[in-house]
């Protein structure tokens, strides 16, 4: 492709309980379209208030960790002012300071740069939305 910028939107099933959804390949997949060999930045953005990205290793265990660690860090309890959904999800709306719903990579040579455990993720505490979109942009 001869575009410096473009872009597509990924559909992803979260489910109806708390995941951590490795999206690794399709960004991949993106840039094997959209970098077409060249050098420039992914961008991975997930416009819902309830959800963030996240570059950890995952099927270690550490995608388990880190729910586990939101759990410590944001109780699904009634202590939110932010009440509407399942009990609990006014935290899910805090998610995104903790774990934003962005993220920018580079790309050498057509190819995302992550270290060798590194993958890119979807973080989802939101039991109630179990569809989410996740737009990928190449800047070239």
């Amino acid at each position: 492709m001869s575009d410096a910028f473009t872009t597509r939107v990924l559909n992803v099933a979260s489910g109806s309980s708390e995941r951590v959804v490795d999206l690794t390949r399709d960004c991949e997949a993106f840039l094997r379209e959209a970098a077409a060999g060249r050098d420039g930045l992914l961008n991975i953005f997930v416009p819902h208030a309830t959800a963030g990205i996240a570059v950890i290793e995952t099927g270690a265990g550490s995608d388990d960790d880190l729910l586990a660690a939101l759990h410590t860090l944001l109780p699904a309890d009634d202590r939110w002012q932010h009440r509407h959904g399942s009990p609990g999800h006014g935290r899910d709306h805090v998610l995104p300071a903790l774990v934003p719903p962005h993220a920018t990579l580079p790309v050498i040579d057509g190819r995302l740069e992550l270290g060798t455990w590194q993958s890119v993720c979807l973080v989802d505490t939101n039991k109630d939305n179990p569809r989410r979109q996740v737009r990928l942009s190449f800047l070239a």
